[in-house]
Formats: structure tokens, sequence, C-alpha cells
């Protein structure tokens, strides 16, 4: 977008937005996409500029034109002071949970959480000498009750991974900073388009960029967006662990983000088909999408989100010695939908859900989990692939 027409950025709609921001072709003479800067030397003019790092670029670590325009695109959507790049979707929960945490502090972890980073917190944080407790994902204002003189931070992620369970982000948000807690937020089942936590109270949104933001199942990558009170230390935790995210990569989810708006419109409305179709089913107990009027946390979604994604889950109906036997059944006998981890890309996935783990939010008693990832493709092909998922284990 040329610079005398960025005041269009002002009402423009996401669609626009995400076609635009991250890059000025005026600056690359035209082109319409930024390049791709491999670095790691950048050459001073002369000592004492290298001595007082006097310039934009210092060293490829620090940043890159490419990934400077990733970030600043992830700043548009967040309405974030800034933002960093990391390897991986756990590590963008690790490192700010590494910034702002140290010996001695309490933090409270949702127990609705994405389990790598349960296993994060069990292991290092625990050793470093962090306390860690979770909480109810649906205790709202409640969470000031378990607030004590050395809580630091509080974790959300809503909707809760694979049991969907969503949580009063404003709410908990207020509680913590009564008590200058910094409230962190893991929002990659939403994106920024369907969620902004920035502006319900969150410090820090946290995000899978490997997942809607890439689309296509080839890049792994997180990013964490920080409001500008917690922005320096952030950024100061980022150089102090030498994490950095690699210019393809960030080149590649840039591109992705050009067609998430659009991408995210198939998922919503193809997952909410499904999961409608799904509720009907006498072979499922539940459906556990936060869009269903049926679902417990549905109120809080229609209230603040302002979409869907293509992630949810559903109980099927299957108790007893042969629960598990008809879970693989009906997940061996599955085409279209692939058996793999992640989501977010092109294609339909269907995982058994483990919730061993869990402390408060146990497993439903119904039957087992399964999540669903609802691709780009046709529903009509889908339905037919779990029908006959549901046949194999209905000969179970």
């Amino acid at each position: 977008m040329k610079k005398t027409n960025e005041s269009l950025f002002t009402g423009a709609g996401p669609n626009t937005r995400l076609a635009h921001m991250g890059n000025d072709p005026s600056d690359y003479h035209g082109f319409v996409n930024p390049p791709v800067v491999h670095a790691s030397t950048v050459l001073f003019p002369d000592a004492a500029t290298m001595e007082k790092r006097a310039q934009k670029y210092t060293y490829g670590t620090r940043s890159t034109p490419t990934t400077d325009a990733l970030c600043a695109a992830f700043d548009e959507l967040e309405g974030s002071a800034g933002t960093i790049l990391v390897p991986s979707g756990l590590a963008a929960i690790s490192v700010p949970f590494l910034a702002y945490l140290s010996a001695g502090d309490h933090a409270l972890i949702v127990d609705s959480v994405y389990t790598p980073c349960r296993n994060f917190c069990n292991t290092m944080l625990k050793r470093l000498g962090v306390s860690i407790e979770y909480y109810d994902p649906e205790i709202g204002a409640g969470i000031e009750a378990l607030i004590k003189p050395n809580t630091r931070l509080i974790h959300t992620e809503a909707p809760g991974s694979n049991t969907m369970e969503m949580q009063d982000i404003r709410a908990i948000a207020d509680a913590a900073h009564r008590h200058d807690c910094v409230v962190t937020m893991d929002n990659t089942w939403a994106t920024p388009l369907y969620f902004r936590p920035l502006d319900f109270g969150v410090d820090v949104s946290i995000h899978a960029t490997t997942k809607y933001p890439s689309g296509h199942s080839d890049i792994i990558m997180g990013s964490v967006s920080a409001n500008a009170k917690h922005w320096p230390k952030l950024e100061e935790a980022r150089i102090a662990l030498g994490i950095c995210g690699a210019p393809d990569d960030s080149y590649q989810i840039l591109r992705g983000l050009r067609t998430m708006g659009v991408r995210l419109e198939h998922h919503q409305k193809s997952a909410l088909d499904i999961a409608t179709w799904l509720e009907r089913r006498d072979d499922v107990a539940r459906v556990l999408h936060p869009a269903l009027p049926s679902f417990p946390g549905h109120a809080i979604w229609k209230r603040d989100f302002k979409g869907a994604s293509g992630v949810f889950s559903f109980v099927l109906k299957a108790q007893g010695d042969k629960a598990k036997a008809k879970a693989h059944a009906f997940l061996d006998a599955l085409s279209f939908f692939g058996l793999g981890y992640s989501w977010g890309g092109y294609e339909s996935l269907a995982v058994p859900v483990n919730l061993s783990d869990r402390t408060i939010r146990k497993a439903p008693p119904e039957g087992p989990v399964i999540r669903l990832q609802i691709g780009l493709e046709d529903v009509a092909d889908l339905k037919k692939d779990l029908e006959i998922g549901f046949a194999a284990a209905a000969e179970i």
C-alpha cells in the first residue's frame, strides 16, 4: 500500500487490511511483496555507529526487513505495541512465561490448557522455582479468590484445548489487574480476526502461527504480541534467549495472512454445518463447539467473539470396554480426514483426545472425545467420510 493511502486503513474491512498490511511497495521499488532478507552479519559504516548500534539493523537475530514486515502485520491485527516471532507455538508460550515469572512466583494456568504448555509448567517452571496452580476455565471473576500475594501471571485460553470451554476473559483480566498480575492468552483458535485479546484486558496475546496464519501445514512458528506496559520485558527476554523467527518462514506466514480471512470464513461455515449435523446423530453424545446454542459457553462466545474457526470436538457415544476400540475403528475408517496433529491447514484432520492430564475438567463420562479440524474440502464429502467412520465404529 502506498504511504499516501495509509489513511485508507481507517475503517477498512479485515480482508482489505490483510491484503495490504505489513508491506509498503514504495519501499521496494513497487513490488507488492517484501523481499526475503537472509542475514546474520550486518555491516556498519564506521566504528562509532557500531559501538552505539546507531542504525536500524544490527544483527540477523535482532530483526530483518522480512521479520519486521510480519511483526508490523501482527501489531496491526492485535493492536499491540510490539510483536516477537519465535520458532513454534509452544515457544510462544514458554518465552513470555520466562519473561514475566521468577523463582518464588505463583502462576495460575487454566486447566483446559494446551497440553505441551502444562508439560512446560510442570517441568521447567517448577524446576526454576515457580509455583503452578490450575484453575477451572469457567471460574470468571471468581479467580480473584485464587490470587496470592506472589501471583504474577494468569494464563488463559479460549476456547480451551480439545474440550472448548469458554472463559470470561474480561472478568479474569479485571481481577488480575487489581493485583498487578500479567494476563496472557493463547488465542490461536480464534485468531485476531475473531477475537482481539488486548481489547478485553489481556496483556500478552499468544498465537501458534503454524495454524491459520500459515494455512498450509508447512510452517512451524509462533508470535507473541504485547501491550505497551509489558512489551519491553518481552523483547528483553527474546534477545536474552537468542530467539528469532526465520526469514523464509516469516515470508510464508505473511503470504498466508493475505488469504486468512477468506479461508477462515470457509472453515467456520463448514465446521458449523458439520457440528450441527453431528449434534443430530444418535451415535454422538455431545458436540463441543462454542458456536452451537447448546454449548455451555455459547453465551460468552456470542458476546465476545466475532466468529468461530474450523476446530471442534465431539463425544462418541461409546462406553465400557469397547469405547477405545470404537474410537479407533471410527478414526481408522476415515479417508479425507487425516490422522495427524496440528490444525489450521487446508486439509481436514481427526485425532483422539487424551484428557488424562486434567486436574479439574476431567474427561466426559459419555465416551471418547474426538477432535476434528474441518479443512477446505466440500462438506458433502466430509460428511460421507464421517458416515463411514460411524459405520465402522458400530461394527465393534
